[in-house]
């Protein structure tokens, strides 16, 4: 129960922490859902994608820490994991809904 404690605690530092980071950070995902000043679809769709890209990046690097021995918190290390898998699964549907909705169009008659 104490270990089940320790991680809770930390996984809750960790999402302060890393919501203090998006706020920091406009071209995240958290600064994503606002439309940029000037900015179209395109480049809010590059930002998200670039957000998801860091966010796997992290993990990748998370990973490649604890396999080489220099990060030794599992929980940290699934919890990245996790969320860029969470991320990359987001991205997935959000592709999914626009190429339906592009199909959709090429299918109306004029």
């Amino acid at each position: 129960m104490q270990i089940r404690a320790q991680i809770i605690e930390k996984n809750e530092l960790l999402q302060q922490l890393h919501s203090a980071q998006g706020a920091q950070q406009p071209g995240t995902m958290a600064g994503a859902d606002a439309p940029a000043p000037g900015g179209g679809f395109g480049d809010t769709l590059r930002s998200a994608l670039d957000g998801v890209s860091a966010v796997q990046s992290k993990a990748e690097g998370i990973s490649a820490a604890y396999e080489r021995g220099d990060v030794t918190d599992v929980a940290k290390v699934m919890l990245a994991r996790q969320e860029a898998g969470v991320a990359f699964e987001a991205t997935l549907q959000v592709r999914n809904k626009l190429l339906s909705a592009y199909q959709d169009i090429m299918r109306m008659g004029v």
